[in-house]
């Protein structure tokens, strides 16, 4: 997929304008435009409780909002998440320019915060890299978004990458990081949506792409890793799976235990979420390694629709109980944090 000539051709008359660096119009607001940097702005930062503005164009860099920078907002100038930017080429097997080796999968992102309370709304956030630019690059994750930080809050945000494009991770192996992601656009093809956060997917659309291969399952839209010590991991609700792939070419998940962490029991749950024809209704679930199976992980549904969703062998797809529901809900996740009662 041509990534980099779609986000231009979306944003190319706002480049044209120009601006001087990044500034302030009130006290704790800055404002970004094109031939500015974001992470200008990020640096600029001092103290809780800034907002950056970016104003329509494409950003061309890798963003990373520090820990120090706690309860930032990050928001587009326009409510339309394609009309700002931010865009970087970075692979897992991409080496270092300072030669101490490739990037890694975190390492990849183009972005990447590790800032509690941080809020981005009406963004785009990618990764265009492309495996058929790089055949001799075997490290293929190209992150678009790397997130930790507890109360992490996305909304109206697009990902839009190939490999890993959402790694949805926490600050520490025993950290259970909050992240919310409200009307979000998140696309890609293996495990795109991936990590060990607590995260709650409120009415968003995960899209798998088409892609060149005559394998099946061409890919997984979910890899959950969440510690065992978590009663909570990944909740999609109210959402919709949709692919740009021939039917049955995508599972919805298989479990991601890392070898740094061989103790994960990895949790999913989808429910009152539109499945299409691009999943495999009957075998939804793959897994990553024999020796941890997708049986004995928390992967659930409930209440589901769409073809993807038909449930012709059960075992194949477990089901929550009603009063098992009740327990899987936004509230139930986030606790006493409740960003979806904002704007």
């Amino acid at each position: 997929m041509p990534r980099r000539t779609l986000l231009a051709a979306a944003t190319g008359a706002a480049l044209l304008t120009g601006a001087p660096a990044a500034h302030a119009h009130s006290r704790r607001v800055l404002h970004v435009r094109p031939g500015d940097s974001v992470q200008a702005a990020v640096d600029a930062v001092s103290g809780p409780g800034w907002t950056i503005v970016v104003h329509p164009g494409t950003y061309r860099e890798v963003v990373a909002v520090p820990a120090d920078k706690a309860e930032l907002t990050l928001r587009g100038a326009s409510r339309d998440p394609r009309a700002a930017v931010i865009v970087y080429d970075n692979a897992g097997g991409t080496p270092r320019p300072d030669g101490s080796g490739p990037y890694g999968t975190a390492g990849s992102a183009a972005f990447t915060s590790a800032a509690p309370g941080l809020t981005v709304r009406d963004l785009t956030l990618a990764n265009d890299w492309l495996r058929a630019d790089h055949p001799e690059t075997t490290g293929t994750q190209a992150v678009a978004a790397h997130v930790t930080g507890d109360r992490s809050h996305f909304e109206n945000v697009r990902f839009l990458a190939h490999q890993d494009t959402l790694f949805a991770d926490t600050t520490a192996l025993d950290a259970f990081d909050r992240q919310y992601y409200r009307h979000c656009h998140i696309e890609g093809d293996v495990d795109f949506v991936f990590g060990r956060a607590r995260a709650v997917f409120d009415a968003c659309r995960f899209h798998t792409l088409r892609r060149d291969v005559s394998f099946t399952p061409k890919g997984m839209v979910f890899a959950p890793a969440t510690a065992r010590a978590d009663p909570y991991g990944f909740l999609a609700l109210r959402g919709r799976i949709t692919s740009a792939a021939e039917d049955a070419a995508y599972k919805i998940a298989r479990p991601w235990v890392p070898s740094y962490e061989t103790t994960a029991w990895p949790s999913l749950v989808v429910r009152d979420t539109w499945i299409g024809p691009g999943v495999d209704a009957v075998t939804p679930y793959a897994n990553m390694r024999e020796g941890y199976p997708w049986q004995t992980m928390r992967f659930w549904e409930y209440a589901n629709s769409g073809p993807g969703a038909v449930i012709s062998v059960p075992e194949n797809r477990p089901q929550l109980t009603p009063a098992e529901a009740a327990l899987h809900t936004r509230g139930t996740y986030l606790g006493d944090w409740r960003p979806y009662g904002r704007r």
